[in-house]
């Protein structure tokens, strides 16, 4: 009993460290601290699944989600010698009471969804969807390219969140193969990034749209 109720309460306390990991990523003024919250947070779904005795599957989430794809970022970020979001589209303050906001509805939203008994553990779809929003907040919140795609990472992990409970021995292989797609598509975007910015002034995306042939 007593494993049992510890791995309970490890399970739990890694869901807490997510919401708040999640609020603070919102909060972040910088890009580096962007990235190396980006990357605690591969860590904790590490272990969420070492907890849930997916091994294969959290080595392969820790070494991409927690090591590859924030070294990746934060190698552009160096190369490019950026630091600080110049103007997010949307005030900090605003973009942290959007997710507490989205974190009542998701608790909400657990109580009203037909879902089967057991399925998901506590606060794990409540966690999940505000995963989910948080990373759309930054995608429309901020300007650089860099912290976009850090926000499309955030919702896909809690995308990932979402999956978890229905993981099986097919599953994680798909996860993998997932995985392994979310590592290229970061390290192309990566690469693009870093030329965009050799070229230009800024890697504000709206300054884009004024360029011409």
């Amino acid at each position: 009993m007593i494993p049992l109720i510890s791995l309970n309460s490890l399970f739990s306390t890694m869901l807490f460290l997510l919401l708040l990991n999640n609020l603070l990523l919102l909060g972040a003024p910088g890009l580096r601290a962007l990235i190396r919250l980006t990357a605690f947070q591969g860590i904790l779904l590490g272990v969420l699944l070492f907890g849930m005795e997916h091994a294969l599957l959290a080595c392969a989430v820790l070494g991409i989600k927690g090591l590859l794809l924030p070294g990746l970022l934060e190698r552009t970020r160096r190369r490019l010698g950026a630091a600080d979001e110049p103007r997010p589209r949307m005030h900090l303050g605003v973009c942290v009471v959007t997710g507490i906001l989205g974190l009542v509805f998701s608790l909400w939203l657990e109580t009203r969804l037909p879902i089967l008994p057991d399925l998901f553990p506590p606060l794990l779809l409540p966690t999940a969807l505000t995963t989910l929003f948080c990373g759309l907040i930054l995608v429309v919140g901020r300007a650089t390219a860099i912290s976009q795609v850090i926000g499309y990472l955030v919702a896909e992990n809690g995308i990932f969140l979402l999956g978890m409970p229905l993981m099986a021995a097919g599953a994680i292989w798909f996860e993998l193969a997932l995985l392994l797609d979310i590592f290229v598509a970061v390290f192309v975007m990566g690469n693009a990034i870093g030329h965009i910015g050799e070229t230009f002034d800024s890697l504000d995306t709206g300054r884009f749209r004024s360029l011409r042939d």
